[in-house]
């Protein structure tokens, strides 16, 4: 039986797959890196690959001009939902997600940086793979651009800031504006690189780096255990797929 093969866009060092890593792993899946941040020209085939997982950034997504590689990425999600692929976006993944379907992605009023509650919604409730989640749910949150549902998207939840916190499109592209990968040193070390220190400046008085710490310690261990079973359940769903693609003929 052939190993699911996992293709993953990543646009700088200090934005991994976390928590995903491990799970993707356990799940014997082959694991290949596209680091944008070295090579923007770069456009790899989807050829053979069961998913595809678009992580965070720092850019925004309509940033064309300093960073080309977002119009590559954008034609090559689209081509992953028309080929059917299990689609992940996260935070900026989950944007160029929803450029790519005709959504739209613009500044929001208020920046989410640290713990926030999402809400789900009714279809959010009954989703196979965001069901794991409370009505209302605590998560960690590090973004300031809004999305706009594309076309046929569903609408899974929302925050007090962001109306589009989670999507999903047809059986298994899912758009996620929340960080369900981090864990207590991602988040540190979100909070020390010296790329987000002009926004945690711009939001002094607003965003408090140390709160966010102590928040950790009450946080942490519910979040590592949501980010196990929902991304489990995501993961369960392309296994499967590839091993009825991998079943001989009779």
């Amino acid at each position: 039986m052939a190993r699911p093969k996992i293709l993953v866009f990543q646009h700088v060092p200090y934005e991994p797959l976390g928590t995903l890593d491990p799970l993707l792993k356990a799940s014997d899946c082959r694991i290949r890196y596209v680091n944008f941040g070295r090579d923007p020209s770069q456009r790899p085939s989807l050829d053979g690959y069961s998913a595809l997982i678009v992580l965070g950034g720092p850019m925004n997504s309509d940033q064309i001009d300093s960073y080309p590689n977002l119009r590559t990425e954008v034609e090559m999600i689209r081509e992953a939902v028309d080929r059917k692929l299990s689609v992940l976006g996260i935070c900026l993944g989950a944007q160029l997600l929803a450029k790519s379907l005709g959504g739209a992605v613009a500044r929001n009023k208020t920046r989410e940086i640290g713990w926030h509650d999402v809400e789900l919604t009714d279809a959010g409730i009954d989703d196979p793979v965001l069901s794991t989640f409370e009505r209302r749910q605590r998560v960690f949150q590090w973004h300031e651009d809004g999305i706009s549902l594309p076309p046929g998207g569903v609408h899974l939840a929302r925050s007090a800031a962001s109306d589009v916190q989670a999507f999903k499109y047809g059986e298994r592209a899912y758009g996620f504006q929340f960080h369900l990968e981090v864990d207590k040193s991602l988040i540190d070390r979100w909070l020390k690189v010296p790329a987000n220190r002009p926004m945690l400046e711009a939001e002094r008085g607003r965003v408090d780096p140390e709160l966010i710490r102590s928040q950790v310690t009450d946080n942490i261990a519910a979040l590592e255990e949501l980010s196990r079973q929902t991304f489990g359940r995501w993961i369960s769903g392309f296994g499967t797929l590839s091993r009825r693609r991998t079943l001989p003929s009779r």
